[in-house]
C-alpha cells in the first residue's frame, strides 16, 4: 500500500528535511508552499534520488481557501495522506506598536489560522487509512512570553496548546498528533524575522534542519504529544515552566533587544 505524506512549508529548511527524511523513507510526498519555483526542485531533487513519487502545489497557506484548495487537489489525485505536517509558518521581530500591524495580523494567521484550517480540512481523508499521523512546528518559543517577538511566541504557544488538546480528543481514533517544538534552526528564521544583530550568537546554539526533522519523525512514530529536540532545549523549556514569569521575561527581553 503506498504512504503519502503532506508538507506545508516544504521548500526549505525544516519542511525540505521532512520531504527528504520521509522519501528516504519510502513515502511519497505531497509539498506545498508559496515558492513554486523551490518546490519544483526539490520535487526533482527527491525523484532522481529516491523511488517515490512527488505532487507539489505553490499555494499561499494565510489565504482563507487555502485548505480547501489542498483538500480538493488531494482528492483530485485520489490520495489520503496518512501524515501531514504542518510546517508553515514565520517570525517578526520588534516592538508590537512600532511593527506594520497587517504583517503581523498575517503572520498570526498563517502560524495559527492557517493551521486549524488545514487540519479540520484533512482529517477525513487521514482518518480514511488505519494509521495516520499529524505534526505541528511550533517553537521552545511555545514555553514563554518573548518581548519583541510578542506575536510569534503566543502564536506558538497556541500552536502546542492546540496541539496537545486535539492529541487528547482524537487518542481513541487511528489519528495520532504531536507537536515539534525545536530551539534556534538554521533555516532563515532570524533574518526574516529581522533578528539580524543576533546572527553570530545563534549560529553557537543552531541545530541543523536535518536533526530537527529526525527528531520530530522519531517522536511522531512514537506517538509523543510533546517533541523538544536537543538537550539544550529540554532544559531549557523545563526551567522556564517552573521559574517566576517575569525573570523568564526579563531574560528573553535582553536577549532579543540587542
Amino acid at each position: 500500500m503506498n504512504k503519502y505524506a503532506l508538507i506545508t512549508g516544504a521548500s526549505s529548511g525544516i519542511g525540505r528535511s521532512f520531504a527528504l527524511q520521509l522519501a528516504q523513507e519510502g513515502y511519497h510526498v505531497m509539498l506545498t508552499a508559496r515558492s513554486g519555483p523551490n518546490l519544483k526542485d526539490l520535487a526533482e531533487y527527491i525523484r532522481s534520488n529516491y523511488k517515490v513519487g512527488t505532487n507539489i502545489l505553490a499555494l499561499d497557506l494565510s489565504k482563507v481557501n487555502a485548505a480547501a484548495r489542498i483538500k480538493q487537489w488531494c482528492e483530485e489525485l485520489d490520495i489520503a495522506p496518512s501524515i501531514l505536517i504542518n510546517n508553515a509558518g514565520f517570525g517578526l521581530w520588534g516592538d508590537f506598536p512600532e511593527l506594520d500591524l497587517e504583517e503581523q495580523v498575517n503572520m498570526h494567521r498563517l502560524n495559527t489560522e492557517a493551521l486549524i484550517r488545514l487540519t479540520h480540512t484533512m482529517l477525513p481523508l487521514l482518518a480514511k487509512n488505519e494509521k495516520s499521523y499529524i505534526l505541528n512546528v511550533s517553537s521552545t518559543a511555545a514555553y514563554q512570553a518573548v518581548p519583541t517577538l510578542s506575536i510569534y511566541a503566543a502564536s506558538k504557544a497556541f500552536v502546542l496548546s492546540f496541539s496537545r488538546a486535539l492529541c487528547y480528543e482524537l487518542k481513541q481514533t487511528g489519528i495520532s498528533v504531536s507537536c515539534l517544538c525545536p530551539g534556534p534552526t538554521d533555516t532563515g528564521f532570524a533574518k526574516r524575522a529581522g533578528l539580524d544583530a543576533l546572527a553570530d550568537l545563534a549560529e553557537k546554539f543552531n541545530m541543523s534542519p536535518d536533526d530537527v526533522a529526525a527528531a520530530g519523525l522519531k517522536g511522531l512514530f512514537k506517538g509523543k504529544a510533546e517533541i523538544v529536540p536537543g538537550a539544550l532545549n529540554k532544559i531549557s523549556a523545563t526551567v522556564v515552566r517552573h521559574a517566576p514569569k517575569k525573570i523568564i521575561e526579563r531574560l528573553a527581553a535582553g536577549l532579543y533587544n540587542q
